[in-house]
C-alpha cells in the first residue's frame, strides 16, 4: 500500500505552500457528534436529533454533526422535507448542521458489498445537501460496531468479521478498490456541492501521509481532509503540529473525544487516561498529564494554517461498567458538558497565541 508522499505531491496543503502567501484567520468551532448520543456506547435509549440539538445549545456548542445510521442520519429516513425541518429548528435555536459522517467500508472483496455502499453515500450525499450541510465524512474502511448484550457497544465483533472477509486480500488491491470507489463518490459529492473529508482513521490508512496520499491520488477538488488528533499515530507535540501544517488547506473537520471530569470544584478539567483491555472495553488509569496534552498543539497549529471549520466533540468507545452496568446517560451528559468547556478554553489560549 502506498505510503510515501512528499511536499511537492500534496494540493497546495503542505506547510510551504501555506507560508507562501498571507494565511487567512482561523476560526474554529465547536460541534456535538450525534453518535454519542446514539444510545450505543451507554445504558438507555438515544436521544432524537432535536433533542441533541437542544443538548447542544444548552451545553454551548455551536453545531452538531448527524451520525449516518439509525435512528439517527439514515438517509432512507429522511426527505427533503424533513431535513429541511431540521435545518429549520436548529437554525431557530442558532445551532448549524456542521456535517454528516458516512460509516462507509469501500475495501470489501466482494463487488456486491462495494456497490451497496456506493449508493449507500450517495445518498448520504444528497441528505447531507438537504440538511445545508457542506461536509460528508469518510472512511476507506470502517469495520463498524455491535451493542454489547449487558447494554454499551463494542468494536470487536464487527473488526473480526472484517478480519475474516479480507483474509488473503492484499492491502495494495484494497486501497485500488477503496480508490476507485472514492473517485466515483467524489463525482456525487460535487453534482451536490458537497466535500468528502477523508478521516486519517484505521485499518488502510496507518498514518497521516496514507491519508494525504490518497486523497492525491483520487485527485478530486471534491475529497478532502478530516485530520484528527486523537487517532495520529504519535501524539508528540511536534509531529501533532507537522501533520496539521503537512495538511494544510486540505484540512475541513476535525473532532476531539474522550472522558472528561474536573476532579476537584472549581478547579481543572481533567481527561481521563484510558488503556484498551483485549476484549474490546477500556480501563481507567487516572487522569491524563496536562503537560502532555496534544490537543493544544494541534489548535495552535489550526490557526498557523488558517483553518476555518468544525471541531466535533465524539464519545465513541466503551464506558464504564460501575457495578455490572455500564453507565447511563448521566455520564455522558456530564462529559460532553465538560468536554465543551474545556475546547472553548484550548480554543481561546490558541487565539492569542496565534
Amino acid at each position: 500500500m502506498p505510503d510515501a508522499i512528499t511536499r511537492r505531491d500534496l494540493l497546495g496543503g503542505s506547510a510551504l505552500a501555506a507560508m507562501g502567501g498571507q494565511r487567512p484567520a482561523g476560526d474554529i468551532k465547536i460541534g456535538l457528534y450525534s453518535i454519542t448520543y446514539l444510545g450505543l456506547w451507554y445504558r438507555g435509549d438515544a436521544l432524537t436529533l432535536e433533542q441533541l440539538v437542544e443538548r447542544a445549545r444548552s451545553f454551548g456548542y455551536q453545531g452538531i454533526e448527524i451520525d449516518g445510521k439509525r435512528p439517527h442520519g439514515c438517509p432512507l429516513l429522511w426527505t427533503r422535507e424533513r431535513c429541511r425541518r431540521l435545518r429549520q429548528y436548529a437554525a431557530d435555536r442558532g445551532i448549524a448542521i456542521a456535517g454528516v459522517a458516512a460509516n462507509n467500508d469501500f475495501s470489501s472483496p466482494i463487488p456486491e458489498h462495494r456497490e451497496a455502499q456506493l449508493a449507500w453515500v450517495r445518498e448520504m450525499i444528497r441528505m447531507t445537501a438537504d440538511f445545508g450541510a457542506r461536509v460528508l465524512r469518510v472512511f476507506l474502511a470502517w469495520p463498524g460496531a455491535t451493542k454489547a448484550p449487558d447494554g454499551g457497544g463494542r468494536y470487536d465483533v464487527a473488526q473480526r468479521i472484517w478480519n475474516a472477509a479480507h483474509e488473503g486480500v492484499p492491502e495494495e488491491q484494497a486501497w485500488e478498490w477503496c480508490r476507485e470507489c472514492l473517485v466515483e463518490a467524489a463525482r456525487y459529492a460535487g453534482e451536490h456541492g458537497v466535500t468528502l473529508a477523508l478521516q486519517n482513521h484505521k485499518p488502510l490508512i496507518n498514518n497521516y501521509r496514507q491519508m494525504l496520499q490518497m486523497i492525491r491520488e483520487v485527485g478530486s477538488p471534491h475529497l478532502k481532509a478530516c485530520l484528527d488528533a486523537p487517532i495520529l499515530e504519535d501524539k508528540d507535540p511536534a509531529y501533532v503540529r507537522q501533520a496539521v501544517l503537512d495538511t494544510g488547506e486540505l484540512q475541513v473537520q476535525s473532532h476531539f473525544g474522550g472522558e472528561y471530569e474536573r476532579p476537584d470544584p472549581g478547579g481543572p478539567i481533567r481527561r481521563a487516561a484510558l488503556r484498551r483491555l483485549p476484549e474490546g472495553r477500556y480501563e481507567r488509569l487516572g487522569y491524563e498529564d496536562p503537560a502532555k496534552d496534544y490537543y493544544p498543539a494541534f489548535v495552535r497549529a489550526l490557526f498557523e494554517i488558517g483553518y476555518r471549520g468544525w471541531m466535533n466533540y465524539e464519545l465513541c468507545h466503551p464506558l464504564p461498567v460501575v457495578n455490572g452496568r455500564t453507565v447511563g446517560i448521566e455520564y455522558v451528559d456530564s462529559c460532553a458538558r465538560l468536554a465543551a468547556e474545556y475546547m472553548r478554553e484550548v480554543i481561546a489560549r490558541a487565539r492569542v497565541a496565534s
